[in-house]
């Protein structure tokens, strides 16, 4: 069975990841917020909602419009209108609130997929999680130390994606890992009917009684007491 885990660790970049982190922060909102305002003006003047795919295409324009969203994690911008996009699909499917703008005083966050290539043989990824140096090295900021999950010392599976994000004034990762867990198969020995009554909540065909707690006679004074209080 595969499923999807996440784990999350306390980040502790220098200076120099500090303000690139805060930069990746701004720009990702500047990008949400740029692309929501024009998909609404795009409905309002042709009746029609632009597509991920057509704000991803659009991107490099917004990027010489603003040179230094090229000096963050491309992918993080590109990842933010997927997000973006979900916040539609929902709106039109389940009927929730209308895609908002960010803002900053929102809580600080942004999400990069992992990406692996082969080269002459050689693997490499973006993002690599080293447990046992308690380091994980993410693109534009190369290797952060990280902290939590003590005794863990290695994790078996896929890396899709890392969220990074700031509390306060501390920052957090955390690591969506794909992983295959086995679940036993049961192979039962015997079989118990179970009959449910009043008098015992249950009577088993092996002629095990459970007694009935009757917890609603017992606090029937206490609810009576309370409704009176409401009332």
């Amino acid at each position: 069975m595969i499923i999807n885990r996440a784990y999350k660790f306390r980040l502790y970049p220098n200076s120099k990841q500090k303000e690139i982190i805060n930069k990746t922060f701004g720009c990702t909102r500047l990008t949400y917020n740029y692309y929501l305002n024009k998909r609404i003006e795009n409905y309002e003047n042709n009746h029609k909602y632009l597509s991920v795919y057509d704000t991803i295409n659009d991107l490099k324009n917004l990027q010489k419009e603003f040179p230094f969203l090229k000096e963050i994690d491309s992918m993080a911008l590109r990842t933010t209108l997927f997000n973006q996009d979900n916040a539609f699909q929902k709106f039109f499917k389940e009927k929730t609130g209308y895609p908002k703008y960010k803002s900053k005083n929102q809580k600080q966050t942004y999400r990069t997929n992992c990406i692996k290539s082969t080269y002459k043989g050689k693997l490499y990824e973006n993002i690599k999680l080293d447990l046992e140096n308690k380091t994980i090295t993410l693109p534009k900021l190369k290797k952060i130390k990280i902290r939590g999950y003590r005794n863990l010392r290695k994790i078996n599976g896929r890396i899709i994606n890392a969220t990074i994000s700031k509390e306060a004034d501390k920052y957090y990762v955390s690591v969506c890992v794909e992983e295959e867990i086995k679940i036993e198969k049961i192979t039962p020995t015997s079989i118990v009917g179970i009959d449910l009554g009043i008098k015992d909540l249950v009577v088993t065909s092996d002629h095990e009684k459970i007694g009935n707690p009757n917890i609603i006679k017992k606090y029937e004074k206490k609810i009576k007491g309370l409704n009176r209080w409401l009332s």
